[in-house]
């Protein structure tokens, strides 16, 4: 590996270290549950899931999941 790629792993780690230097804006993920896999999308700053739960509360333990593991990441809209 050349020098110049050395700096560049060093600095790609640096900035994987600072979680808020990231905001994702969209993304779609299938989510693993106990029961099924469910598919969960986040887009301008909403979460959807196609489990039962979600269609009735609008959120659920798989988007909460999320929420949690992306802290810092993603812009989450206000509770009502």
């Amino acid at each position: 590996m050349d020098y110049g790629m050395i700096g560049k792993l060093e600095k790609a780690k640096r900035y994987a270290e600072d979680r808020k230097r990231f905001r994702f804006n969209k993304f779609d993920v299938t989510f693993h549950g106990d029961n099924n896999e469910h598919n969960v999308s986040f887009e301008n700053g909403v979460f959807h899931c196609d489990c039962e739960f979600f269609i009735t509360h609008k959120r659920c333990g798989h988007s909460m999941a999320l929420e949690i593991l992306l802290k810092d990441m993603i812009a989450v809209p206000e509770q009502a």
